[in-house]
């Protein structure tokens, strides 16, 4: 298995889910999946992940020791007097758990939110780095 097949979790939801230290089961409730993309380079692994409706303050990125989770905890709040036709998304919190084989620097994972858009650059460890061999 690759290290980028072992980033991708499974389609299959885990059936308990330890969200992250300042949310606790009953603030999230229901949860998605947001939607995501990771790019590999030789430096680092970059994550985009869409949390529309996000803001920093309900954002918490944790990393474990194999697992990078993702919480976003987001609420939609309407005008005294209207009432919705029709929408699209739901208010139900974001929840992304990536899994990884310790090939990532966790001491310096970056990560940027700017209009409903997370963007990490996840540092890979020296240990896996490809290196150039001179040969005497």
């Amino acid at each position: 298995m690759t290290l980028l097949n072992s980033l991708i979790p499974s389609l299959q939801r885990s059936p308990v889910v330890q969200p992250a230290a300042n949310f606790s089961v009953a603030d999230l409730g229901d949860t998605v999946k947001p939607r995501y993309d990771v790019v590999e380079n030789d430096d680092a692994f970059a994550l985009v992940v869409d949390l529309p409706g996000v803001e920093k303050s309900a954002l918490e990125i944790t990393a474990e020791a194999d697992v990078i989770r993702i919480v976003g905890k987001r609420s939609a709040t309407r005008p005294d007097g209207w009432t919705t036709l029709y929408r699209e998304t739901s208010d139900a919190s974001f929840l992304l758990e990536l899994t990884h084989d310790n090939a990532i620097d966790l001491d310096k994972v970056q990560a940027e939110l700017r209009d409903g858009v997370l963007r990490a650059t996840l540092p890979k460890s020296e240990a896996i780095k490809p290196r150039k061999i001179t040969v005497a």
